[in-house]
């Protein structure tokens, strides 16, 4: 600071200390780390809401991710709330700003208060992780370690502030051009730039960025196709695709394909289980290099039928697969104990991909291939004289049972289409028919297990275990029989869009069988947790979550028991399977 003498009054004039000039880029920088305090209280409450229980039990850096993107959506909603309340509400008012002073003790205190309701809130919710857990008979965390989840929670919400604040101000940039440019008003540049920006954004992710990801995904998972697991061999038996007697080559099938016809009860297994002669169960697949396009590999199906004598066996099942063409083993095997044999199972492959991917990348690719089979095995069925058909049989489990449903637009068509039973497990939300029945069931009956006209041809179960399913299956239950299994716990099941904005019945009712009753439903949280849920659902023990374990099997009891078919029988399928999973495990 300097001072100097007016020449004309004599009076000494201070300069004003000049402030230093920062970067531009400097100001940019301190933009994305300045806060909102407004913001800071409503991300602190999303993320002390998003500690509540869910379905699953969530660990601590899961825990982290989903606390920190909710945070930040928290966050952007405090920022947006206090911005209408500065410009319709506060303005103009005498009070306002209120003192400096003021003013940092209030800033001070929301920060205090929001840190430490937030480390607070990490002690219960330790403790409804292990309730959690226990429901799923796992361990759960300790308290002391799962307060990393701030950590990794102001990381992930760090990110997110900063990247949406560069979207921001790609727009209010944009929105300067405009107006420098064409002379535009001010709300008429905003508006143009946000809409310019948005659709950039949403082209750059549905046409860019997914794609990418989907092709990507494809390339990384491709290879895995062409490796067969350890202690799989090529088939001898001319009852199974990829044997020397087959049109579809073992190198074609893909690393599920080669999975499902190379392993499975043959006739010695099963004549040691029955006590009694049986036959070389049939298994027909085709991979996606087995022929070049769906119809090919359509008739190379056909084909296989034809070749192996599908269909003089006693049960026909058509199995749409999940996205890598998974046949879940245990569901195979189990029908092929209980008949000795004389079953024929059909499946093919559309997708690289695991069924997660092709779910959120391109559901209708997976009932469309679903669609395809079914009419197609079933129209070649139907050309046998009625005395000379075998008894056909939909099997689906979670994205295979949602392609399974393509083929029908309403329960009367699978009776109409001659099917005499159809078991559908884990079905995710978005299956049709699964939507359209539990939205029309039978009133005062739960989502978690409703119930349809009275279960004369549909009955679900949240199969707890082989009594709780027999007696969601007990008769008189004539006709066509179709039985949803689903955990109340699981994920796949219960996850859908619309948890953003509204309360499923499922969370405004009792509680199903293995969810804890201490979930509570949040706007946009709630969706975010049953996101991250997805993810772990296939790891809980069988019985929980997106794990069926042996309930297949009395799926399979009550949707299409063998003549004379009895509980004992069924315990002694269940003792063969368990045998025949500690070899597996062996072996590996």
């Amino acid at each position: 600071m300097s001072s100097q003498t007016d020449q004309t009054t004599g009076d000494v004039v201070t300069d004003t200390p000049e402030r230093p000039r920062r970067h531009p880029l400097l100001i940019w920088a301190w933009g994305l780390v300045r806060l909102d305090f407004t913001g800071i209280a409503c991300g602190a409450l999303f993320f002390c809401l998003s500690l509540t229980p869910s379905l699953l039990p969530r660990g601590w850096l899961f825990q982290g991710l989903i606390g920190g993107l909710n945070g930040a959506i928290g966050y952007g909603i405090g920022v947006f709330i206090a911005k209408m309340l500065s410009r319709f509400v506060v303005r103009g008012r005498d009070w306002r700003p209120p003192p400096r002073r003021t003013l940092h003790a209030l800033k001070a205190g929301i920060v205090a208060l929001a840190l430490g309701a937030s480390v607070l809130m990490l002690i219960p919710a330790a403790a409804w992780q292990r309730q959690v857990s226990a429901e799923m008979g796992l361990p759960g965390p300790d308290t002391p370690g799962y307060l990393r989840v701030l950590v990794i929670a102001a990381l992930v919400g760090a990110v997110c502030v900063a990247v949406s604040r560069v979207v921001l101000d790609s727009i209010k940039t944009l929105a300067r051009w405009l107006i420098r440019r064409w002379r535009l008003s001010d709300e008429m540049a905003l508006l143009i730039g946000t809409a310019a920006i948005v659709v950039v954004l949403i082209t750059l992710i549905n046409g860019v960025l997914l794609q990418g990801f989907l092709a990507g995904a494809s390339r990384v998972f491709q290879p895995q196709n062409t490796t067969t697991r350890a202690g799989v061999s090529q088939p001898t038996a001319p009852e199974r695709s990829g044997s020397p007697a087959s049109f579809a080559a073992w190198d074609t099938l893909g690393y599920q394909g080669r999975n499902f016809v190379g392993t499975g009860p043959d006739v010695d297994d099963l004549e040691r289980v029955n006590g009694r002669p049986a036959r070389e169960p049939i298994r027909v697949y085709a991979g996606l290099q087995t022929a070049d396009t769906d119809e090919q590999r359509i008739a190379v199906v056909l084909s296989e039928l034809e070749r192996t004598g599908a269909f003089d066996r006693e049960l026909l099942v058509i199995v749409p697969t999940t996205g890598t063409g998974w046949v879940n083993p245990v569901a195979a095997r189990a029908l092929e104990l209980m008949y000795n044999g004389d079953t024929a199972m059909v499946a093919m492959q559309y997708s690289y991909l695991p069924s997660w991917i092709s779910f959120l990348g391109d559901q209708q690719k997976s009932m469309e291939s679903g669609r395809m089979l079914i009419d197609a095995v079933q129209q070649r069925w139907a050309q046998r004289p009625p005395q000379q058909r075998p008894r056909l049989v939909l099997y689906g489990e979670s994205l295979g049972s949602m392609a399974g449903q393509g083929a029908f637009g309403w329960l009367p068509d699978i009776a109409d289409m001659g099917f005499s039973s159809v078991l559908w497990v884990g079905p995710p939300n978005a299956s049709p028919l699964w939507r359209a029945i539990t939205e029309r069931r039978d009133p005062g009956t739960p989502e978690v297990q409703p119930r349809y006209d009275g279960g004369r041809t549909v009955r679900f179960s949240q199969a707890a275990g082989p009594a709780e399913i027999a007696r969601d299956t007990a008769a008189p239950w004539q006709g066509t029989r179709v039985l949803f299994l689903q955990h109340s716990s699981d994920p796949i099941v219960w996850w859908s869009p619309d948890l953003i904005t509204s309360r499923p019945d499922w969370l405004s009712e009792p509680p199903g069988l293995d969810r804890t009753a201490s979930m509570r439903w949040y706007p946009i949280v709630t969706f975010w947790q049953v996101s991250a849920d997805l993810t772990n659902a296939s790891a809980m023990p069988g019985g929980h979550g997106h794990n069926y374990g042996e309930s297949v099997l009395d799926g399979w009891a009550a949707v299409a028991p063998p003549p004379g078919w009895t509980a004992r029988d069924t315990e002694r399928i269940r003792a063969a399977l368990r045998d025949s999973a500690d070899d597996d495990r062996a072996a590996s």
